[in-house]
């Protein structure tokens, strides 16, 4: 018997976990964070480009949700938009938090990097990247079509609940999606990263 067995299969949606969660159940909870944790932290990954950071994220939102069980209404059922729009407010918190970082650092001694320059990790360098390439097009956006396309194209969340979440109308959701396309491939036109991505 392993582990896995021991853990019971809790039922529910997440509403249903979610106001057992409030009412101190912390079995539905972890439900909860089972179902979610690794969608958050992609949208997380997706946003920062970084794994610690998106690691960072994911716990972060989920202690929010913990502290805050009493105060929140879901959406269709779904923790999800909510989870998503608390990870993207704690992105920008940390975005702007590098920021002040960055304008810190050439105030500091300069120390040599050395870099391991592994197969792996260089292509993991790539790819990070990359991903900060369409963040930095991403966040030149309009700030409508930036809020679709983090929820629905970053987060991969239907236009259905985006549009729950941004509270507009699901064909909204969908024409500043195809705009926000449209703009993103004007703006990554002379970078190699349209290949790998779906804008």
């Amino acid at each position: 018997m392993s582990a896995e067995d021991d853990v019971p299969d809790i039922p529910g949606g997440d509403q249903e976990l979610w106001a057992r969660a409030a009412a101190g159940d912390v079995v539905a909870f972890s439900e909860l964070f089972d179902r979610h944790v690794s969608a958050v932290w992609n949208y997380a990954y997706r946003l920062t480009g970084s794994w610690a950071t998106a690691e960072d994220l994911a716990s972060l939102t989920f202690l929010t949700a913990w502290r805050r069980l009493g105060e929140v209404t879901l959406v269709n059922d779904s923790a999800r938009p909510w989870l998503f729009t608390v990870t993207a407010n704690l992105a920008r918190r940390e975005q702007r938090r590098l920021g002040r970082f960055a304008a810190a650092l050439p105030r500091l001694t300069r120390t040599t990097v050395v870099r391991d320059h592994a197969e792996d990790v260089a292509g993991q360098i790539d790819a990070d990247r990359r991903l900060k390439v369409v963040l930095t097009a991403v966040a030149k956006l309009p700030r409508a079509e930036r809020r679709a396309v983090e929820l629905c194209l970053l987060g991969g969340l239907s236009t259905a609940e985006g549009a729950a979440v941004l509270g507009i109308a699901e064909p909204s959701v969908r024409a500043r999606i195809s705009r926000a396309r449209a703009r993103l491939r004007e703006l990554l036109r002379d970078n190699d990263v349209l290949a790998g991505e779906e804008f």
